[in-house]
């Protein structure tokens, strides 16, 4: 069964037509009209469904309306059957213990059936069904569906390194040195006069890589008062925008403080704007403005200080890039790449470089290239088409085909979208599914890989049993999207093999909104109004994003659909209604997913009566669980982190299912965390707010493969004197029984940023070092693969060192008083299979001895720039020389006690070293920070803090 299950859940209808052969097993004793009435719907369904995956292969364009229609109306009564299975699923869950479920079985079922009026719904099904099969018999004329010929891999699919590099930081990006220097040049005139340069073109001729490519080289050689990067997307939130720009350009301390004020009007928050920026020079990137009346809300908080202060922005329309650039008409025009530089792009994706093109494929290639008319998102999308198959002159000569007969097309659709089009039906159909739930992210939201993953299972968009393998397989879903260029990597993990942060292009975003929004996939609300399709009523799944608040009437329509919604994604802040009104939803027993990411107060209590929820997801300051929460026997996920919630409640360690459990390291959990087996991650658990039965507990997680942990201990809780050594004694004692079973361990303490406003690094009478029995159990951990540790000696980094399957590792050396100005070492006796080193060093330096971390490829350095360090040792970090396989340093510079020399002097001695490495290593700038994060453009938000952003 689990087989027949597998295979019909790679199917339009799989997830329906699997529920339903489960139910014709053995565990429900259905009555025998009951099973008659199922059987009936899966043979139908199963039917329908080999039809559906015909049309699934042909462009809306050529579909016959009338097969449009069908598809459309059998699709939503799947969705309407499968609701109606896991409400009975549901109702049988709460039926009684096993033995007597055996007795009563036959009388329970028919119970549920009558009583509850399913029996009467099935037959309505019944009816619908047949409805929908004769119709398609008396008119159904469907054609042939034309020929796959791309087809996919059955096979597990890996990270493709030729699509990561393009979206890696590169020292030479395609065609981007001229042009790059042109807009410089225009910055650069008039040095202290207030400038605006506007970038302008079509989708996809790369005017965002390009406007990040100026921004980053001008900010690497000139001084601003602040700076700040924003994009605004097709739908305008002026408060988000002031919002995120504020966040960038003020201390930690001012935003949080802004973040607690009640801006009522945004007249008030653009004067709260012009206040921070008037006399300061400041240089801004606005990416993709869309209108006029945009950017002249966007310019109302800017002031034009005549002191060298400068303005980026990109836009599609040249109507608006005249309006931004005003009488000074600074503009550039975004060029599409000449044949040389198509030739490299295209090449490089395909075969690293244009030396390694067959002979026999450079003329058709030139073909392809030429109806992508030199748009980089085109060439790119196009070349991940083609990237997995064979490389032989008859396939290429085929698509060539296809692409012609796809961008040649006389239609009102432009050419990206004919485009992503092809890309698009060259997917197979459980890849389709994957890519149209992407829609539910706005514009320009980095995605969390892992997140994602977690969403598409819970969906049930990925086919399986077991939720090992299909987490596993959504894994190779998401890196067959990235390996086509429909999904661009933007963070990867220390194994070059893993892809931790994503994103969507906003073109190819706007493509899967409308197709996705067509097939009644997502209802999107995003300050417009619904993005619905109008030929179904009912409401799938849901996402909020940015936008103005809900009105009473839109409230409405939630409230009536609320029985038919499966996942809610909430994105905007300013949706307190509905956030806070989570019993509308009450009605609801299909809900899977619930994922919140809003800075509001909010009541969770409601959740309780979604017994299929799989993901509970929230980022709210403040919200409250509910105490019976282990009615949620289907819950997998619970991520509570950020959220101001002081302790868990007892009866989550109910929670048979639950998988991954994340909160903040001040929330206390209960005892008896040991009953939770299924437990893979746990973090971040404060040791201080925990009983020490409570951590003796963790030595029972039999399955924990993740761990995070807090080494602070407050001097009391809640009145009561706080045991430490009996809690690292406990400590000591689980860790041990873990040996064989963690993968990742972080070890951290808190940062102080949380507490007194200290931001970079903790204070000097901050934390004391790790202890030395917690290094030495650390040791023995031997399938480690990522470690995260926080204040350690050079004894200690010596011991973990010796760990056989580390990949990565983040570390913040211990100070030592008196010690100021010690260079720690590392040798060349550990660290063997390391690939990614993170090291913050506040008083101290590092030195690498030859041949130390011999497969090391990333360093990511957090220093501080201090006068009374020992410069004539050689500097504050010695033997980059030494990493043999490096080739990218990052860098991130304290500049508190320093002058601006000094700063300068640390930078250029990193970069020195760097270009004396025989492989040339990329240096990459992060930012310049003083320890309240304010001048020198720092732009993390506190949640980014390097030691967090490693973990």
């Amino acid at each position: 069964m689990a087989e027949l299950m597998a295979s019909a859940a790679t199917s339009m209808m799989g997830s329906v037509i699997g529920k339903l052969t489960a139910m014709l097993g053995e565990k429900y004793q259905l009555a025998r009209d009951v099973e008659q009435g199922i059987r009936f719907l899966k043979d139908e369904l199963s039917s329908m469904d080999a039809v559906l995956q015909k049309l699934a292969d042909k462009d809306d364009d050529q579909m016959d309306p009338m097969d449009k229609d069908w598809r459309n109306k059998v699709r939503e009564l799947s969705f309407d059957i499968e609701d109606c299975v896991d409400r009975f699923m549901l109702n049988h869950s709460h039926g009684g213990s096993k033995a007597n479920f055996v007795r009563k079985a036959v009388r329970k079922v028919k119970m549920l059936w009558e009583d509850q009026g399913i029996a009467g719904e099935i037959q309505k099904l019944k009816i619908l069904v047949t409805e929908h099969s004769d119709r398609a018999k008396r008119y159904r004329a469907l054609g042939p569906s034309p020929p796959h010929y791309l087809a996919a891999s059955p096979q597990p699919v890996r990270l493709d390194p030729r699509a990561t590099a393009l979206f890696q930081e590169a020292r030479d990006p395609v065609g981007i040195d001229g042009p790059r220097e042109e807009i410089i040049q225009l910055l650069q005139v008039e040095e202290n006069q207030h400038k605006v340069v506007s970038i302008y073109g079509t989708a996809g001729q790369g005017k965002t890589t390009l406007a990040m490519e100026v921004y980053r080289k001008i900010t690497q050689t000139q001084a601003f008062d602040c700076r700040a990067f924003v994009s605004v997307s097709q739908t305008l939130d002026m408060k988000n925008l002031l919002r995120d720009i504020l966040s960038q350009i003020v201390s930690k301390n001012e935003f949080d403080q802004l973040q607690s004020e009640n801006w009522e009007t945004l007249q008030i928050e653009i004067r709260k704007m012009r206040g921070y920026l008037i006399g300061k020079r400041y240089f801004i990137l606005i990416d993709d403005i869309w209108n006029v009346s945009d950017w002249e809300l966007v310019q109302a908080a800017l002031p034009r200080n005549d002191n060298g202060s400068r303005i980026i922005t990109t836009t599609r329309s040249k109507t608006v890039a005249e309006t931004c650039a005003g009488i000074d008409a600074q503009m550039y025009k975004a060029k599409p790449l000449g044949d040389d530089e198509s030739r490299r792009l295209f090449f490089k994706r395909l075969f690293h470089s244009t030396e390694h093109c067959p002979q026999d494929l450079m003329a058709v290639s030139s073909d392809i290239l030429r109806k992508c008319g030199g748009l980089p998102l085109a060439i790119i999308s196009i070349a991940g088409l083609l990237a997995n198959r064979s490389k032989t002159k008859e396939v290429w000569v085929n698509a060539l085909k296809y692409i012609s007969a796809a961008v040649d097309r006389d239609s009102h659709i432009d050419k990206m979208k004919r485009i992503f089009l092809l890309s698009y039906f060259d997917l197979p159909l459980h890849l389709k599914s994957c890519m149209l739930y992407l829609s539910v992210f706005p514009e320009d939201y980095v995605i969390d890989c892992r997140r994602l993953i977690l969403l598409w299972v819970a969906e049930g968009l990925i086919p399986g049993q077991s939720r090992e393998n299909m987490e596993q397989l959504g894994r190779s879903y998401l890196n067959e999207l990235i390996n086509r260029s429909l999904v661009q990597p933007t963070k990867v993990g220390a194994d070059g093999a893993t892809v931790k942060q994503c994103r969507v292009h906003d073109v190819i975003l706007e493509f899967i909104v409308s197709k996705a929004v067509e097939d009644n996939f997502v209802t999107i609300w995003n300050g417009n109004g619904f993005s619905v399709n109008y030929s179904s009523n009912k409401i799938r799944r849901l996402s909020i994003q940015y936008g103005i608040s809900m009105r009473a009437e839109e409230m409405v329509k939630i409230k009536e659909q609320a029985a038919h919604i499966r996942s809610i994604n909430i994105f905007d802040p300013n949706s307190v209604l509905l956030i806070k009104n989570t019993s509308m939803f009450l009605s609801s027993q299909v809900l899977r997913v619930l994922n919140t990411q809003s800075l509001e107060d909010c009541y969770l209590g409601h959740v309780k009566s979604f017994g299929q929820i799989k993901y509970l997801g929230s980022s709210i300051c403040h919200c409250k669980l509910p105490k019976d929460i282990e009615k949620l026997q289907h819950l997998e996920t619970l991520d509570v982190t950020w959220c101001n919630i002081k302790k868990l409640p007892a009866s989550i360690t109910q929670l048979q299912r639950l998988v991954r459990l994340r909160v903040d390291g001040h929330i206390k959990l209960p005892d008896g965390i040991g009953n939770l087996q299924a437990l893979e991650e746990l973090s971040y658990i404060g040791l201080g707010y925990q009983t020490i039965k409570f951590i003796q507990g963790l030595g029972d997680l039999t399955n924990l493969k993740v761990l995070g942990i807090h080494w602070e201990y407050p001097y009391a809780v809640a009145g009561r004197h706080v045991d430490v050594e009996g809690r690292k004694e406990a400590c000591i004692s689980s860790l041990s029984k873990l040996v064989t079973t963690l993968r990742e361990l972080r070890i951290m303490p808190i940062l102080e940023y949380f507490i007194s406003s200290q931001y970079f690094f903790p204070k000097r009478e901050g934390p004391s070092v790790v202890p030395y029995q917690i290094i030495q159990i650390i040791s023995s951990l031997v399938n480690l693969t990522r470690l995260s540790i926080g204040l350690v000696s050079q004894e200690g980094i010596n011991i973990v060192a010796s760990l056989p399957m580390l990949l990565s590792i983040t570390v913040r050396f211990s100070f030592e008083e008196g010690n100021s100005g010690i260079r720690y070492t590392i040798s060349s006796q550990g660290f063997q299979r390391l690939v990614k080193f993170n090291f913050s060093c506040y008083y101290e330096g590092a030195e690498f001895e030859p041949e130390a971390m011999p497969k090391l490829q990333r360093l990511k350095l957090y220093l501080a720039a201090r006068d009374q360090f020992n410069y004539e040792q050689g500097g504050l970090v010695l033997g980059l020389q030494n990493l043999a396989g490096l080739k990218h340093v990052a860098l991130s510079i304290n500049c508190e006690y320093a002058t601006p020399d000094e700063v300068q002097d640390l930078e250029d001695d990193i970069r020195v070293a760097a270009g004396a490495h025989p492989n040339r290593p990329v240096v990459q700038l992060v930012e310049k920070v003083r320890q309240d994060c304010m001048a020198q453009g720092c732009s993390r938000r506190p949640r980014d803090h390097p030691m967090l952003e490693a973990q």
